[in-house]
């Protein structure tokens, strides 16, 4: 089963949380902290296999969850760091924000993609001790791993688009041109699902082409299978748009060509705009008269025209010629960019809940907004610092401090952030 549309919910790993712990050693007095840092969470990983054509294998797996980072033990050991799950998806897989539809990433290249990063290990008591707090002792907890709802949509990557009506030769084109070997039958909608083949042309060049399953009237709105695949063109560099010259099913080819303009018109406006050829298919079941008004009609339109006889592959050797050299001067294959995460004005945010508790004159605050608030932050960075201040002060932290009895040069500890108040 052909399936392009998927939604899945995916965690990263917490982190581990930091030890406790104080070295004890016959004869040494006094050995002070050696808690160990906690381990990291595993990441959420997005990797291409070529083995795969569809997102089928999310239909009923719709859950992945990270491993979590270990706690840190005594004498000064660290946590063991989880392993990142890796989530395999076909090429050409976009990944969004199910809840913001913001793009996270086109799965177009080799490279592994990290959606969801997992949560820092948190600090051992080692970390706490100065001159004055030589005994701390408190650890932080590891922070937690992100956490989305994403949907993942293919779209396939190929450089030039089949587009027309069920029964116009689609099919038998691919199957003539490449190795791809598509259903081929004498009624509506045979192909049911994309199919991808290579034409390898005598100058050594190659591309790929793609069998969009036939669109009808009305396939932008759902009508038929249009709706369901012809997102599969979006990215195709170039149609090769093909019409039923003879008029065998006793439509008018002028209408047909007219209709699937329009379908991808209203679908992408964009796809209206794209390079097109057009191939006038079974011209020998029609009147050579007929075939010439065709053309006339299509070339006023600034659309090349050839007529092919598919089955027999006649007029078919200039057509993929032309389109080669279409090709050659256009652009690669459309990838989409990841889109940044918006950053929301200071102004906007508002009151905000936070938990604040105070361990050896340490004041920890927590909260899952500030987390995220946390990661978007560059410290180093002086107006994005002042943004932070600001946050702090427009959702009540500061006064919330305050209220919990923060005293000039007392420490703040906010997950891996930890500075000295200043009032």
């Amino acid at each position: 089963m052909f399936i392009d549309i998927a939604k899945i919910k995916v965690k990263a790993g917490d982190g581990g949380d930091g030890a406790v712990a104080f070295h004890r050693e016959k004869y040494v007095a006094s050995g002070g902290p050696d808690g160990g840092d906690g381990g990291r969470g595993g990441d959420i990983v997005f990797r291409v296999d070529t083995n795969l054509s569809t997102l089928a294998d999310f239909r009923y797996k719709r859950k992945y969850t990270a491993e979590r980072g270990e706690n840190g033990r005594g004498k000064r050991c660290s946590g063991k760091s989880a392993p990142p799950l890796i989530i395999l998806v076909p090429r050409g897989t976009i990944i969004r924000n199910a809840e913001t539809g913001r793009i996270m990433a086109d799965m177009s290249s080799d490279e592994d993609v990290v959606i969801a990063k997992g949560g820092r290990g948190g600090w051992g008591n080692t970390h706490f001790a100065t001159p004055t707090r030589q005994t701390p002792r408190f650890a932080k907890p590891g922070t937690p791993g992100e956490a989305f709802e994403l949907q993942l949509e293919l779209k396939l990557l190929a450089d030039v688009g089949l587009v027309g009506y069920p029964n116009v030769g689609k099919s038998t084109l691919v199957s003539v041109v490449s190795e791809a070997k598509p259903n081929i039958a004498n009624y509506h909608f045979t192909t049911i699902t994309p199919v991808l083949g290579v034409v390898r042309m005598q100058a050594g060049t190659s591309f790929v082409m793609a069998d969009i399953p036939g669109l009808i009237e009305g396939a932008w709105q759902g009508v038929g299978l249009g709706h369901q695949f012809l997102r599969h063109v979006e990215r195709c560099r170039m149609l090769i748009h093909i019409v039923d010259v003879s008029g065998s099913e006793g439509r008018d080819p002028k209408e047909d060509f007219r209709i699937i303009n329009e379908e991808l018109r209203k679908f992408n406006p964009e796809l209206a705009e794209r390079p097109m050829v057009v191939a006038g298919n079974k011209c020998d079941l029609t009147s050579d008269e007929q075939v010439e008004d065709f053309r006339k009609f299509v070339e006023e339109q600034g659309y090349a025209f050839f007529p092919i006889m598919a089955a027999i592959r006649y007029g078919v050797d200039p057509l993929l010629n032309k389109v080669t050299e279409m090709l050659s001067a256009l652009p690669p294959v459309a990838r989409f960019e990841a889109e940044p995460e918006p950053v929301k004005p200071a102004e906007e945010f508002t009151q905000a809940h936070v938990d604040i508790r105070v361990e050896d004159g340490v004041y920890f605050v927590e909260g899952e907004w500030l987390l995220k608030l946390i990661s978007t932050v560059n410290f180093d960075d002086y107006e994005s610092l002042q943004y932070f201040q600001r946050v702090l002060i427009n959702t009540g932290v500061i006064d919330a401090l305050r209220e919990a009895g923060i005293h000039e040069g007392d420490t703040v500890s906010m997950y891996d952030l930890e500075f000295d108040f200043v009032d």
